[in-house]
């Protein structure tokens, strides 16, 4: 038996018997040997579905990514600062779409992006929910912040006030000229007195019939709310005597600490049978609802004018009232104050003073005339002092030189 020794590997297993060595030429040991060569593919991987398939998933997740990277730059800029530079209005016409008013609010740099606009007004679904009016659109306003005010129909509001004393004609007059109305004004004046003194709050476009029907409204509650409340024993026959004499007030004196002291006079001569002798009463006979120029006097010929007004020259109340009353007025015939006083001038101060006989009265009247004389003069003084300053000037320019 042959013992040539046996090779072993490091487990005790024998070991391959090795390969013999070939010797290579220079040329063959330098040529790169074959590398190990990739695993076949299946039929079903080779197969044109699959391929579909997965461009179609690589093109799905592509949009994916698309629509997210598109969704979350158009929701910043969609909540984000606005171009707008300065506090300005915008109006929404009736029956404007998204897309209209998208792209007027472009032209007029309120907004970056009128399709940015349309798709976040149409993801929070508002597409329909737009109010028209007219809308302040502060600094920098975002398109979010457009979108939910225009939402809201918190439109611009306009004042418009009709003081206490003003005529129809008068109140007529500044509710036509308002420039944020629409509409023509009626053909014929409503009544003397059935305008309330208010401050009328309304959005641009509003029609000026509008605001004239509401104001009568309102008055016609005001004046019966007043009039259910009145005191027992006053003598007026009705409700059109109540506000003829309210009005009469009204015209009288603008001070509220007077105003029931003044109807206390009038109701205090109607119940005794006197005139109740009132200026304003000629001011509306001569001028009616026009109101007198303010530098036309009233003269002893105007008070001796026989108008239906004139309550120098009439008895009892007037036909119609002569302005429209205020609340107060209101109230205060309703509840006048409880005095014997028949007479009243004023005293200076913008007030009046009040007397319970004729004595006392002209004693005031007297006194009132005084102060009037002082004015005067000192009126005129004032008036003649800056010629004395003229006529001095060129004297004085001589004795410099």
């Amino acid at each position: 038996m042959s013992s040539e020794p046996v090779d072993k590997d490091q487990f005790g297993r024998r070991a391959a018997p090795a390969s013999p060595i070939v010797p290579k030429t220079a040329s063959e040991a330098l040529r790169p040997e074959l590398g190990t060569p990739p695993p076949k593919r299946s039929r079903r991987s080779r197969s044109q579905v699959v391929v579909f398939f997965n461009f179609l998933l690589s093109l799905i997740i592509l949009i994916v990514l698309g629509a997210g990277a598109a969704v979350f730059f158009g929701k910043r800029e969609f909540e984000g600062p606005g171009p707008n530079a300065t506090t300005t209005t915008f109006m929404v016409r009736p029956n404007s779409g998204v897309s209209e008013i998208a792209e007027q609010l472009e032209r007029r740099g309120l907004i970056a992006d009128a399709r940015i606009f349309r798709a976040g007004v149409r993801a929070y679904g508002n597409d329909s929910a737009f109010k028209a009016g007219e809308y302040e659109i502060k600094v920098g306003a975002s398109m979010h912040e457009i979108m939910d005010l225009m939402k809201s129909g918190k439109s611009v509001l306009y004042s418009l006030t009709i003081p206490e004393g003003l005529t129809v004609e008068q109140a007529f007059q500044r509710i036509a000229g308002e420039e944020a109305l629409s509409g023509d004004m009626p053909a014929e004046l409503p009544p003397e007195g059935s305008l309330i003194a208010d401050t009328q709050r309304f959005t641009r476009g509003a029609t000026r019939k509008q605001i004239i029907d509401k104001m009568m409204a309102d008055q016609t509650q005001l004046v019966q709310s007043i009039w259910d409340r009145r005191v027992d024993g006053l003598p007026l026959a009705d409700i059109n005597e109540f506000v003829t004499l309210a009005s009469i007030v009204e015209k009288e004196t603008a001070r509220g600490d007077e105003r029931s002291r003044v109807a206390a006079v009038f109701i205090n001569r109607l119940n005794k049978g006197m005139r109740l002798q009132s200026d304003p009463t000629i001011i509306y006979g001569i001028y009616g609802g026009k109101g007198k120029p303010a530098d036309q006097p009233i003269r002893q010929s105007d008070i001796e004018k026989r108008t239906a007004y004139n309550t120098y020259v009439i008895n009892g109340l007037p036909p119609t009232p002569i302005a429209n009353p205020g609340r107060a007025a209101l109230e205060a015939v309703a509840n006048p104050s409880v005095t014997d006083d028949l007479y009243f001038v004023a005293d200076g101060t913008g007030g009046h003073v009040f007397a319970a006989t004729l004595d006392e009265h002209n004693e005031n009247v007297a006194r009132w005339r005084a102060i009037e004389k002082q004015a005067t003069e000192a009126a005129a003084k004032a008036a003649a002092q800056p010629d004395a300053d003229d006529a001095a000037a060129p004297a004085d320019g001589a004795a410099a030189e």
